[in-house]
């Protein structure tokens, strides 16, 4: 994994109205985007929790837990999952077992990828683009869910690095310091409008939302709303295209 650009060399300078610059640039969320995160916090939590709740509920119950751990002072991530799962629990009346309260931390690298996935990532890198992450997850863990791409991004950013979690602007900011992009000719790629439709558009980037659960675009105003990746390659060529005189 590198964590500098590739050597091999940007698509060339073209006039371009503001906003409407060719895409050098796939900036990606990974958990809920790439990998299945709701399913992965599922399956670890369902075993805890002593009664039948659907995956979904899980997941939403979890993410309020997540969001209020990550307000706090930094943490690593792997102790974010760890925080929030024990809270998520005890808002239940239970607790994990002895030894098995890093439970959720130790599936992560078990998580699979969306079907469509991987080859949305072939078929990016084959138009010519960069390929960026950007997660919230510690870089050592996010390092299993890579490798199940079989695509190596040009560029990761971990909370780790930038010391912040989505929506705070660190990730991004850190991405343009070290990539030498500029906003209008990357595109932003991710499944939370919380963590990061709203935040990448602040910074001047074109998004896609992955709206895979049909929730409503509440909030922020996604360049794309697409229903998983399959159709990625499409809107990378369409919005490229749209420049062309």
């Amino acid at each position: 994994m590198s964590g500098a650009p590739s050597e091999s060399s940007p698509v060339p300078d073209r006039a371009a109205p503001a906003g409407r610059a060719p895409i050098d640039w796939l900036t990606f969320d990974c958990y809920g985007t790439l990998i299945d995160w709701e399913r992965g916090i599922a399956d670890a939590l369902a075993p805890f929790l002593g009664e039948a709740i659907d995956r979904r509920s899980i997941a939403a119950r979890y993410i309020v837990h997540e969001r209020a751990v990550e307000r706090e002072a930094y943490r690593p991530y792997r102790d974010v999952l760890a925080e929030a799962s024990a809270r998520l629990l005890r808002e239940t009346g239970r607790a994990f077992p002895p030894g098995r309260e890093r439970a959720l931390p130790e599936s992560l690298p078990k998580w699979a990828p969306f079907p469509e996935a991987p080859g949305a990532l072939r078929a990016a890198r084959a138009l010519g683009c960069r390929i960026a992450i950007l997660s919230n997850v510690d870089r050592d863990l996010i390092a299993a869910s890579i490798a199940k791409f079989g695509v190596e991004p040009d560029l990761l950013v971990a909370a780790e690095e930038c010391r912040s979690y989505k929506p705070a602007p660190g990730h991004w900011r850190t991405f343009l310091e070290r990539s030498g992009a500029r906003p209008d000719r990357a595109l932003h790629v991710g499944a939370s409008l919380y963590h990061d439709m709203v935040p990448a558009a602040r910074l001047g980037f074109r998004t896609v939302f992955v709206n895979r659960n049909a929730e409503p675009v509440v909030g922020a105003a996604p360049t794309v709303v697409l229903p998983d990746l399959a159709d990625l390659p499409r809107v990378v060529r369409d919005l490229s295209a749209a420049i062309q005189p």
